[in-house]
């Protein structure tokens, strides 16, 4: 707020649509009373108004608007301005035989009213201050509300809002539509219990009622899920709580991680192949090797004392050459099962 003596710095433009020169130039020194830099075009009539209002080269931050003027007056007037100054507060100035319809004015898009017999520097400054103040914010919750629209439909997770107390779906995102295989409409006449196969509804309850209760915000959970067509996937949900209508909602975020399981799953897999393959070769492998040095040995020990002990020797070789054979095939079966399912 400004002090008694300090003026407002800031630059203003504005537009005063008055026919009455001398109201016009008391509202200018009103104005002049409290604002440093101020620039004002006056118009005398709904043409003059809508000349300035069309024109690119200005841009005016409010608008004060008599609601008798020459060429057009009342309600067709005060649509008219409304209609062209988009996005400019419009504030109807009104004496007080038309008090009324000031206040009507509002309802049909007037960001306020202001009775001319009642005017003084103060009033109007603080009228001009609360009417831009208004407009910029709710500019800026549009935008914001336009953002966050576009952050929950083009998010590429599926997401659900529902109601804590009836689980009954509130709204979705393109991608909970694509994920499914739902229609909008069919989602939003849906619960969370129609996303959960039958066995895996029963856990809903619990699991909601856990979760509120601890109120972790970042708390993960993993379970399933069933698609339009019957499909089951698995999903990671990460829950949480928004304002919808100024009351409190749930919101998930569902992650399908059906693939990633089954790679989890075919990593295990080829894990307990490879202990397989490593047990075998520790312990199996090493039995026949063991038998093949020891008759290696034995043939340099024995290799004088006859024929045919040597060829017995021969035969236990062989057998265990064989059932060392079969042992490596078997490696090379499993190497290539593994190999396989990759």
């Amino acid at each position: 707020m400004k002090s008694a003596m300090a003026k407002d710095e800031e630059h203003y433009h504005i537009l005063v649509v008055e026919d009455n020169i001398g109201d016009f130039v008391l509202i200018e020194e009103y104005l002049f009373d409290s604002l440093l830099n101020l620039n004002t075009k006056h118009a005398e009539s709904f043409k003059a108004a809508s000349n300035y209002l069309e024109n690119a080269e200005y841009q005016f931050d409010i608008v004060f608007l008599d609601l008798s003027l020459p060429d057009k007056s009342g309600e067709e007037l005060v649509l008219d301005i409304i209609n062209r100054a988009v996005g400019i507060p419009v504030v109807v100035l009104t004496g007080f035989s038309n008090l009324e319809f000031g206040i009507r004015s509002l309802a049909l898009g007037a960001s306020d009213y202001l009775l001319k017999d009642d005017l003084s520097p103060a009033i109007l400054y603080k009228s001009l201050l609360y009417n831009i103040q208004r407009v910029k914010f709710i500019s800026e919750l549009k935008e914001s509300r336009s953002k966050f629209s576009d952050l929950f439909q083009l998010n590429p997770s599926p997401i659900i809002v529902y109601d804590l107390e009836t689980l009954k779906v509130l709204d979705v995102n393109q991608a909970t539509i694509s994920k499914y295989g739902y229609t909008r409409e069919e989602l939003l006449s849906k619960n969370l219990f129609d996303f959960r196969p039958k066995e895996e509804a029963d856990k809903l309850p619990q699991a909601e009622e856990g979760f509120w209760e601890k109120n972790i915000s970042n708390d993960q959970r993993i379970t399933r899920h069933i698609k339009k067509n019957g499909e089951i996937i698995d999903v990671e949900i990460n829950p949480a709580i928004v304002k919808i209508n100024s009351k409190d909602a749930g919101l998930v975020l569902v992650n399908d991680i059906t693939e990633n399981l089954k790679y989890i799953r075919k990593i295990e897999e080829q894990n307990d192949a490879f202990k397989e393959i490593a047990w075998v070769q520790s312990h199996v492998v090493r039995a026949p090797l063991a038998r093949l040095l020891g008759l290696v040995n034995l043939l340099e020990v024995s290799e004088d004392e006859g024929e045919s002990e040597t060829n017995d020797l021969l035969e236990y070789i062989q057998a265990a050459a064989l059932e060392l054979d079969k042992i490596v095939r078997d490696i090379n079966a499993k190497a290539e099962k593994i190999s396989s399912r990759e």
